[in-house]
């Protein structure tokens, strides 16, 4: 909104010509959302306590520790969404196909997560919307963002999938490219709401893995460091980043009410959403396999409940002693920030290794 009322008077005032640059619209994301979500996520966290009364329930087969959490409201994931939302609206090209296309993801993630937030306040339990029907609105909006990305996508890469490293590699999926950004966007979300059982666990790590998409979109999407560095240029995924900034930027603001003790919890309403969106941004940017490294703990954290229910249907016998992963290390003894910050410590270093894949000449 501010991009399309002042960049058309840059060829008339000076200063107006930094609104040509996504770097400096990706900034003015960061501090926007931000700012959005220090100054009303107070009200946001009164007006939720006054609405849920005990607050999110609490597993009683969790561990005991949690059980003082009771009465801490959820649904926190509003502000993010908000914040993110007005945040890209204002400073984004709002010309751009992909900007819409991660919104919409984003927004319809968003929308399943409260339904499902909503039903476990009202109904005094952890399960909400089945898991069925959970399932079937992610793959119907993930499907919905998979087909305009394959029809209305540059050609040369839309139904292609970039291998890691790979300097020439672009493995052509044809129409089976649908159902394979349809995984992308749907395990993004999963494996960002499984992660999401600590104080600021989930977070930091969205954070870290946007501000690497943000870079890699950035570079995707210009020319002269796409070729630079023998990476898929995909015109338009610059835009990406001021999304991806704004993500920072709200993800900052929750994470001040969400350290331990958490004053409020994200809620599926946060984790689906944006987990959805990273996933539709790795499929824009042609870069689903690297989300795989950079959000990594997402991906061991869905990797341990899979194994857990697995080994327990087949041998009837527990591989943790409580999945997903977190969990089994509280319930090894060690204390929540303990968990916490060293599992932030693996997310650096994964998004590290995922940023290494951007293979220089």
């Amino acid at each position: 909104m501010l991009y399309h009322l002042l960049f058309p008077l840059a060829d008339d005032f000076i200063i107006f010509n930094l609104f040509r640059y996504i770097t400096f619209r990706t900034g003015g994301a960061i501090l926007t959302a931000s700012v959005i979500s220090f100054v009303f996520f107070p009200t946001l966290i009164r007006w939720l306590k006054s609405k849920q009364g005990e607050g999110q329930p609490i597993r009683s087969d969790g561990p005991e520790t949690h059980q003082k959490k009771k009465g801490t409201p959820t649904m926190g994931g509003l502000m993010i969404l908000i914040a993110v939302m007005i945040s890209t609206l204002l400073w984004a090209d709002l010309t751009n196909l992909f900007v819409w296309v991660v919104l919409l993801v984003t927004v319809g993630f968003g929308l399943i997560g409260f339904g499902d937030d909503f039903l476990k306040l009202t109904k005094r339990n952890t399960k909400g919307l089945s898991g069925k029907l959970k399932l079937a609105g992610q793959i119907g909006t993930g499907g919905a963002a998979a087909l305009i990305i394959a029809v209305f996508g540059q050609d040369t890469v839309s139904h292609g999938l970039a291998v890691p490293f790979m300097k020439d590699l672009l493995i052509d999926l044809g129409w089976f490219f649908v159902p394979m950004a349809v995984f992308v966007m749907v395990g993004a979300s999963n494996a960002v709401n499984l992660t999401d059982g600590l104080d600021g666990l989930a977070i930091v790590p969205v954070m870290i893995a946007a501000s690497c998409f943000g870079l890699i979109a950035y570079l995707v999407g210009n020319t002269v460091f796409a070729n630079y560095l023998q990476i898929h240029h995909v015109p338009g995924t610059g835009e990406l980043a001021v999304f991806c900034g704004a993500m920072v930027g709200a993800g900052l603001g929750f994470l001040w009410f969400n350290a331990p003790p958490a004053m409020v919890f994200m809620g599926d309403t946060g984790s689906l959403s944006i987990g959805g969106a990273l996933g539709a941004i790795s499929v824009i940017t042609k870069h689903e396999l690297v989300l795989a490294i950079i959000g990594g703990l997402f991906v061991l954290e869905t990797v341990s409940v899979i194994v857990q229910v697995t080994s327990y249907k087949l041998t009837g016998k527990r591989v943790f002693r409580m999945a997903p992963l977190h969990h089994h290390f509280e319930k090894k003894g060690w204390a929540e920030p303990t968990v916490v910050i060293r599992f932030w410590i693996i997310a650096v270093v994964l998004a590290l290794v995922g940023l290494s894949t951007l293979k220089l000449r």
